[in-house]
């Protein structure tokens, strides 16, 4: 199955702060905000969703083709992912702009307070898909993630156009799109992906109920944080998947991304939408177990053997056949 994966490339800039942002928030002078928060650690990553997604596929054994815009700083990053098997021949490159950066500051609650740079972000709205469907011999699936809202944009009416399905993951970007926006990137999606406050956003923003979003689009995937993920689709009955238990919880940056490059790397291999939740969320552990998006290490054996302990045997036995986990 070729799977373009498109959205933000970006270099995470990771700190934490010892103590909970709720305790310097006065309610009452939210209108008059002014903090800062000592941070006493610092982490420069590699991120981005589409950058995530794909490095996480490639780590499951996929060969995901990476479509964003990035500045000439990106040598080194595209030199990782396609070292760990992510085809970035169509990664647009800025010649005025630097690669879009995330600035994320964690507390020891997990919440986080986080400003993001566009940058060379700008020129993916130049990207048309048909010549990267034509280099690779068709496109099957596009995942449509958070990016310029005009690529966004352009790819979901494009994907349409050319009756390539998409998932609609517009994530971050909710929070700026208005309803007739976020109405032209949702209907008619093969999948649509969001955590469970961007579900609340999206049906307010659209005016559309729960019930309509799950007839505008053949499958509704929504993650719950602690409480797992929920798959929606109409005339079928609610799916729930538990999450994968942690060894430890070091950063949740990139936990979103992990799930949709193990879902994906399902839907790739023909597995059920169960199977895929189940693969998804144990990637998705991983992640919360390291600081940084693309640090962890996968091997074969030790992630069938925790698929086992969170799934049970079947799983395991049926998702090991789609993936080969790559030895970070």
């Amino acid at each position: 199955m070729k799977i373009a994966v498109t959205g933000s490339i970006a270099t995470d800039h990771l700190m934490t702060f010892r103590g909970r942002f709720r305790d310097s928030l006065v309610v009452e002078q939210l209108d008059k905000i002014s903090l800062s928060f000592l941070a006493d650690e610092l982490e420069i990553r590699r991120g981005g969703v589409a950058a995530n997604i794909a490095f996480g596929m490639a780590n499951l054994g996929q060969r995901p083709i990476l479509v964003g815009s990035v500045g000439e700083d990106f040598g080194d990053y595209r030199s990782w992912l396609e070292r760990h098997g992510v085809d970035c021949e169509s990664v647009h490159v800025s010649d005025t702009r630097h690669t879009a950066r995330f600035v994320c500051t964690t507390d020891d609650d997990m919440a986080q307070i986080a400003t993001f740079y566009a940058g060379a972000m700008s020129d993916a709205r130049l990207i048309e898909l048909n010549p990267i469907a034509q280099r690779v011999g068709g496109l099957d699936l596009v995942l449509v993630g958070a990016n310029d809202p005009e690529a966004m944009l352009r790819h979901t009416q494009e994907c349409r156009t050319r009756g390539i399905p998409f998932i609609a993951d517009p994530s971050q970007q909710l929070a700026f799109a208005d309803g007739p926006e976020i109405r032209r990137l949702v209907d008619g999606a093969a999948y649509l992906f969001t955590n469970e406050y961007e579900a609340h956003l999206t049906e307010q923003k659209t005016g559309w109920s729960a019930d309509e979003i799950t007839r505008r689009v053949d499958v509704r995937v929504i993650t719950r944080g602690s409480e797992g993920v929920t798959i929606h689709r109409k005339g079928e009955d609610v799916i729930s998947v538990s999450v994968a238990r942690e060894v430890r919880k070091a950063d949740p940056t990139g936990v979103g991304d992990a799930f949709r490059a193990g879902f994906l790397t399902g839907l790739s291999g023909g597995l059920d939408l169960r199977r895929c939740a189940e693969l998804g969320s144990m990637l998705a552990t991983y992640v919360i177990e390291t600081v940084g998006t693309q640090e962890y290490q996968l091997r074969q054996e030790h992630f069938l053997s925790r698929l086992a302990d969170a799934y049970g045997a079947d799983s395991a036995d049926e998702i090991s056949p789609v993936v080969a986990c790559r030895h970070g």
